[in-house]
């Protein structure tokens, strides 16, 4: 299921199987992350794959501005950041509670990780989360409810992963792009994750 040789040259590569941690983090150090549709499982391994090379994020000087406006931490709130990005009335809303519970329990294993942006009172204002297999983080979704809260959290990211390290979004849009995130075939996505994913993680998470 998860042999890159027997994936079609389509996004979606497979259907079935479940979340459990060993299946996920198997599905990740090949190259595929699951994502349901119409209440079914599928598996999905871009033929044009969103990456993000830490060192080519794109910081505008608004931006720059907004990041000093915030405070940003680390894994002090997974699961109100996972229910942020979950919230059903975001188009195209795709975490249901399978997803969630998985990806809750990746977190207590140390697998997954959240960055929260939060305004100077403390109040979570964006974030994102993802999991970090060695030098990959791949990233899962964001949210924001201030300006610049999530591209906050991105660029925290991009410093936190650091240079050998890549961050995949996945899919790229014109919303990351504007931040360096660049597409890859699956082909290279595939080559160069084969060392990441061995190679020792972000101090952060170590």
């Amino acid at each position: 299921m998860f042999d890159p040789d027997e994936w079609p040259d389509d996004d979606c590569v497979a259907g079935g199987a479940d979340l459990e941690p060993g299946t996920l983090l198997e599905a990740y150090r090949r190259g595929a992350f699951p994502m349901p549709h119409d209440r079914e499982l599928l598996w999905w391994s871009p033929m044009r794959r969103g990456v993000l090379v830490p060192d080519d994020i794109r910081v505008s000087r608004s931006l720059a501005r907004s990041v000093r406006r915030f405070t940003m931490t680390l894994d002090e709130s997974f699961e109100e950041v996972i229910d942020a990005c979950a919230d059903p009335s975001r188009p195209g809303a795709w975490i249901d509670s399978d997803i969630r519970a998985a990806y809750v329990r990746m977190h207590e294993l140390g697998w997954a990780h959240s960055v929260e942006t939060r305004a100077a009172d403390g109040t979570l204002v964006g974030g994102l989360y993802g999991l970090s297999i060695g030098a990959l983080f791949a990233g899962e979704s964001m949210f924001h409810r201030a300006t610049d809260a999530s591209k906050a959290a991105l660029v925290e990211l991009a410093r936190l992963v650091g240079a050998g390290g890549l961050i995949d979004t996945q899919w790229s849009t014109p919303h990351l792009a504007s931040l360096g995130v660049t597409e890859w075939p699956r082909e290279l996505y595939l080559e160069r994750i084969n060392d990441l994913v061995d190679a020792p993680p972000p101090a952060v998470w170590a």
